[in-house]
C-alpha cells in the first residue's frame, strides 16, 4: 500500500499537537485541509485513526500503529540523509583497486596512507593481478580503479592517466654492469643471466618481443611470479632484472639496487596507466582517490609525456 508522505505528516503532526486546528496552524493551512487528508487516510486504511475528546485528539489502536510507522519512517529518512551527507563529504564508502604488483610500494607507502588519514570512513580494498586480470576486474566492475603497465589501448577502458615509464636494468651495485652509466644494448643484456616474470606476464611479453626483434634470446636464470623474488635476485647479484624504476623506487633510493637504461624502442615507450571502465559512474571518494594517486604516485610523475595512442 502506498501512502502519500504528506498525509502522514498531517496525521503525525495532528497527534503530536493534540488537535487538527493546532496542526493546521503549524502547517499554515486551513484546518479543513488537514481534516480532509486524515479522512482520506482513514478511507485508504478502512479504519478510524483518531478519537476526538474534550482535550483534543488521541490515536486509536490503528492510529497508534500508524504513528509508530510514521516515527520509524522519519528515523529512516534522517538516517539516510545523514549517511548520504557523510558519503558526499567523503566520510564513508568503499573503493576497490586492482593493481600490478610493481605498483604496491608506490601506492601504499605514501598516497594511500595520506588518503585514508584524510578520509577515515572510506574503506579501501586492494588486490594485485596480471595486466589481463586487472583489465577483467575493471571491465567487470569488480574494481573501481586499475593500475597497470604496458597495455596501450582497450575498447572498454578509460585511461585517466598514462606516463612513460621505461623498463630499466636493475642490478646490485657490485655487478659488473653497475659501474658505467651509458645505456646498455640488448646484445649486452644477452650475456648475463636474468630474473624474469613467467611467460604470459605483460612485462615478460615486452622483454621477449624486444629480444626477438634484436635477434637474441635472454638467458633466463630465474622465472617467477613475484616482484620480491626479482628484486632480491638482483640485490644478491644472482641475476639482473628488467623493471620500471617505480617498482624498485625504495631500493634505488637506498642504493641496494642500481638502474641502467637500455636501448630499445619497446623498453623506452612502455607506460604506466591508471584506468576505469568507460561509462561507470565513479563514487565521489573514487574520483578524489584518482586525483590523489595521479598527483602523488611516482609511477605517474615523469619528465616525458607518454606516446600518443
Amino acid at each position: 500500500m502506498e501512502i502519500p508522505h504528506q498525509r502522514l505528516i498531517y496525521f503525525q503532526l495532528t497527534v503530536e499537537t493534540g488537535s487538527i486546528r493546532a496542526a493546521a496552524s503549524r502547517l499554515d493551512i486551513a484546518a479543513s485541509a488537514v481534516s480532509r487528508q486524515i479522512g482520506l487516510l482513514e478511507t485508504a486504511l478502512d479504519a478510524s485513526l483518531l478519537e476526538r475528546r474534550r482535550d483534543g485528539v488521541r490515536p486509536t489502536p490503528v492510529g497508534e500503529m500508524l504513528l509508530d510507522y510514521c516515527q520509524r519512517r522519519t528515523l529512516l529518512d534522517r538516517e539516510f540523509s545523514d549517511a548520504l551527507d557523510a558519503y558526499q563529504r567523503l566520510e564513508t564508502g568503499q573503493i576497490t583497486l586492482c593493481i600490478g604488483e610493481g605498483f604496491v610500494g608506490d601506492v601504499i607507502d605514501h598516497p594511500l596512507r595520506e588518503f585514508t588519514e584524510a578520509h577515515r570512513g572510506v574503506r579501501l580494498e586492494v588486490d594485485t593481478g596480471s595486466t589481463k586480470e586487472i583489465i577483467e576486474s575493471v571491465v567487470n566492475d569488480e574494481a573501481h580503479i586499475g593500475l597497470m603497465y604496458h597495455e596501450q589501448v582497450h575498447p572498454h577502458l578509460r585511461f585517466w592517466c598514462s606516463t612513460r615509464q621505461p623498463l630499466v636494468l636493475l642490478m646490485s651495485p657490485c655487478h659488473a654492469l653497475a659501474g658505467n652509466s651509458a645505456p646498455l644494448t640488448i646484445e649486452q643484456l644477452a650475456e648475463y643471466p636474468m630474473a624474469l616474470w613467467h611467460p604470459g606476464h605483460g612485462v615478460r611479453a615486452l622483454v621477449d618481443a624486444a629480444f626477438r626483434e634484436a635477434g637474441h634470446r635472454p638467458v633466463v636464470g630465474i622465472q617467477t611470479g613475484s616482484l620480491e623474488v626479482l628484486k632480491h635476485s638482483a640485490r644478491a647479484s644472482l641475476c639482473v632484472t628488467l623493471l620500471p624504476r617505480f617498482a624498485a623506487a625504495r631500493e634505488l633510493e637506498e642504493g641496494t639496487l642500481v638502474a641502467r637504461d637500455v636501448v630499445g624502442r619497446r623498453f623506452s615507450e612502455a607506460n604506466a596507466h591508471m584506468v576505469t571502465r568507460i561509462g561507470r559512474r565513479m563514487p565521489r571518494a573514487g574520483l578524489q582517490l584518482l586525483r590523489h594517486l595521479q598527483h602523488w604516485m611516482s609511477a605517474f610523475r615523469c619528465d616525458d609525456p607518454p606516446a600518443k595512442r
